[in-house]
């Protein structure tokens, strides 16, 4: 786990694995998307965590079409060169409508190897 401080990042400056992730996730191309992790990779969003490419996959399929809502990446953070925290500020048809959720993402290889989604 990382140790240090968290540093304020410009959006932009997000490695481009994760810029792509999140671009791919934004626009519902899940074959980009699903490019973007290790093939190991777990993700844990709304409690659940889907790990290896297919459960991600479905996941990623899933979420697609569950519900319509714009999302718009508000602050960056990095605690060092592999972790890094992406906040998004959503609007949409889910519960509640409106939501600021934080996307922490770990590194490896140059691919995300786990992503946590969690208010």
């Amino acid at each position: 786990m990382p140790t240090d401080q968290p540093q304020h990042i410009a959006p932009d400056a997000l490695p481009e694995v994760i810029t792509r992730y999140l671009g791919a996730h934004r626009v519902r191309d899940t074959a980009t998307a699903l490019g973007a992790f290790h093939p190991d990779a777990t993700v844990t969003d709304d409690g659940k965590t889907h790990q290896g490419a297919p459960a991600i996959e479905t996941w990623l399929t899933r979420s697609a079409s569950e519900y319509t809502y714009t999302t718009e990446l508000t602050e960056a953070w990095k605690t060092d060169p592999d972790h890094y925290v992406a906040t998004h500020h959503l609007e949409g048809n889910f519960p509640g409508g409106v939501v600021d959720l934080q996307y922490r993402f770990t590194l490896s290889g140059g691919r995300i190897k786990t992503l946590v989604i969690e208010p």
